[in-house]
């Protein structure tokens, strides 16, 4: 197995109390391959689980104590390597795609890179880091485009 095919199997699809399929897998993970490269982590594995607003709310309560709908949440499992789970709700991808009136795919890209960008150590509590945070979005989401 080559260096590509181990970085590929390194990051899994999944879904969870959803009938959800990720259209464009071979493009996106190497996207997120590229993501981790540039912004100079080392990946071990992730995975990626796709899951209704439910299910995600009732992990949110579970595991952060937070009585919210989100997104995504992502769980790391180590500070020097890109090891982790992250859940999104493909509910609120789609509410939040409507509400800023962007394509579902669009803001689907963004949630996944802020996953990602969570586990090169991306906060977004202070306005400062959401500022950051949100710029290396629209960065990366430029670059799926010129893949």
């Amino acid at each position: 197995m080559n260096k590509l095919e181990q970085q590929a199997k390194a990051i899994q699809f999944y879904s969870e109390a959803i009938d959800f399929k990720l259209k464009n897998q071979k493009k996106i993970t190497h996207w997120i391959n590229q993501t981790i490269l540039q912004e100079k982590g080392k990946l071990s594995f992730l995975n990626f689980i796709f899951c209704s607003d439910e299910y995600l709310y009732k992990i949110n309560m579970e595991y952060l104590n937070h009585d919210t709908y989100t997104d995504v949440i992502t769980f790391p499992y180590s500070d020097e390597i890109i090891e982790g789970d992250i859940f999104i709700s493909i509910d609120r991808v789609n509410d939040n795609a409507k509400q800023q009136n962007v394509l579902f795919e669009h803001e689907l890209l963004r949630v996944i890179i802020h996953g990602v960008l969570h586990l090169l150590g991306y906060k977004d509590k202070s306005s400062k880091e959401v500022a950051l945070i949100r710029a290396k979005e629209d960065n990366y989401i430029k670059a799926f485009f010129c893949i």
